[in-house]
């Protein structure tokens, strides 16, 4: 079994910062393990306040749900589809908007990663690019 390391948490929110720097949105990363609990949070200057809980709202989503994209998520809870009604289901915040990722390690979910600050786009961009660095 695959474990997140604070190593690993700590990799994926520099390289995630450095690339929300590079496209100038300021924000902030939250990485969560498979029990959504906070392994490790960083807040850029200038990154908006709501960016803290909508970063780690997005990575706790992508746990919640098996390791599932948030943005993949946004049809699914809108009136009438089969979910709408999810976010009542915990009293911990739940974000259905891009910028929530699945960490995969050695093809197993051990966590995800959350980014606010920007445009939904811009949000899924920087987790990307950190889940990307993984990678390599």
């Amino acid at each position: 079994m695959s474990t997140l390391t604070l190593d690993t948490a700590q990799l994926l929110i520099a390289a995630a910062l450095e690339h929300a720097a590079q496209i100038g949105v300021p924000s902030t990363v939250t990485v969560m393990d498979t029990g959504a609990r906070v392994v490790a949070t960083a807040r850029m200057d200038g990154a908006p306040l709501v960016s803290i809980d909508s970063s780690a709202a997005k990575a706790r989503t992508s746990v919640f749900f098996g390791g599932a994209a948030t943005g993949d998520l946004a049809g699914a809870v809108q009136p009438g589809a089969p979910l709408y009604t999810i976010g009542a289901s915990t009293p911990e915040p739940l974000a259905f908007l891009a910028g929530g990722l699945p960490i995969v390690i050695a093809g197993e979910v051990v966590g995800a990663i959350g980014s606010g600050g920007g445009t939904p786009d811009q949000d899924h961009e920087v987790a990307g690019h950190a889940i990307a660095a993984l990678a390599e």
